[in-house]
């Protein structure tokens, strides 16, 4: 399944063009302070494997007091080339490939 255009943002990592979005509502355990997740997919590539990354605090919309994380274009990019590190191949086929980024 392709991201939509609308609700999601457009970025070029490394001459190469990616869409990402986060959820416009948190889930019901993401309000609970689970962590914030984020889909990322190349451009151009169909039904090519996405890329969910999942940060290390939760939404800065959850229900309780948890450390809160905001998603920056900056760190989507970097989760980009660390995923193409970890062996994301995002023209090919496929399930998608989970990231976790751990607490800094």
């Amino acid at each position: 399944m392709a991201i939509a255009s609308k609700g999601s943002r457009r970025i070029v990592v490394d001459g190469q063009a990616y869409r990402w979005a986060v959820r416009s509502r948190p889930t019901y355990t993401q309000g609970l302070g689970a962590p914030l997740a984020f889909a990322v997919q190349q451009v151009g590539a169909g039904e090519g494997q996405i890329l969910h990354v999942v940060a290390a605090a939760a939404r800065p919309d959850h229900w309780l007091g948890e450390p809160v994380a905001t998603i920056a274009p900056a760190q989507v990019a970097a989760a980009i080339r660390l995923g193409l590190e970890a062996g994301w191949t995002p023209a090919a086929p496929g399930s998608a490939f989970e990231l976790r980024l751990l607490a800094q």
